[in-house]
């Protein structure tokens, strides 16, 4: 919709139609409405705001959140729900107890890992094995400053994310990271469910 001045014959109209009219608030004063009045007045100057004491940033806080929606990956696994006994979770993150069985991931595309990992977890299950060691590595950080933020360790990523697809998420029970004696944030504890 274009805006157009309001000529003086209409704005007469207006006077006239508005002293008829019954106010919803008799409080109010039966001036002209403001925007009729100013589209009828012709100012000779523009006043034009002070901007002396603008700085940039003024009224910008610090920032609440930070952008990244997704948690980090220790965040996400220390969240999950403990579905093996307390004991042995604590003995694992103190890393007193020593893994049955282990898999060395680095330098594996993910084609070559999945594979990978499915069948050692698969065999591990079936021998009666209860806690492996899978080792990804923490990657390298491959972020180039981009727009959309790339997270470092494709293989770490996808590991837990394989875990708990079928065929293998039926055969874990719990997994965490481990502890720094046997990789830190580049392993995974994983405990498998019992034979049946």
């Amino acid at each position: 919709m274009s805006r157009r001045r309001i000529t003086p014959e209409e704005l007469k109209l207006w006077q006239q139609v508005a002293r008829t009219a019954d106010r919803l608030d008799p409080e109010k004063s039966r001036d002209t409405p403001r925007s009729l009045q100013r589209s009828t007045q012709k100012s000779p100057e523009k006043t034009k705001p002070d901007l002396s004491q603008f700085e940039i940033g003024q009224k910008a806080g610090t920032p609440s959140n930070r952008h990244d929606t997704l948690p980090g990956l220790p965040e996400r696994l220390a969240r999950q729900p403990l579905q093996m006994d307390k004991r042995t979770n604590t003995r694992l993150k103190r890393g007193k107890v020593e893994p049955e069985a282990r898999i060395d991931l680095h330098g594996m595309t993910l084609a070559q890992a999945q594979p990978a990992l499915t069948g050692f977890i698969l065999r591990a299950q079936a021998q009666g094995k209860r806690l492996v060691l899978v080792i990804t590595g923490k990657g390298r950080n491959t972020d180039n400053g981009g727009p959309i933020p790339t997270r470092h360790g494709v293989l770490r990523h996808a590991v837990p994310q394989w875990l708990g697809a079928a065929p293998l998420s039926g055969l874990v029970l719990q997994i965490t990271q481990a502890h720094v004696r046997h990789g830190g944030g580049g392993a995974y504890y994983v405990y498998l469910r019992r034979n049946r």
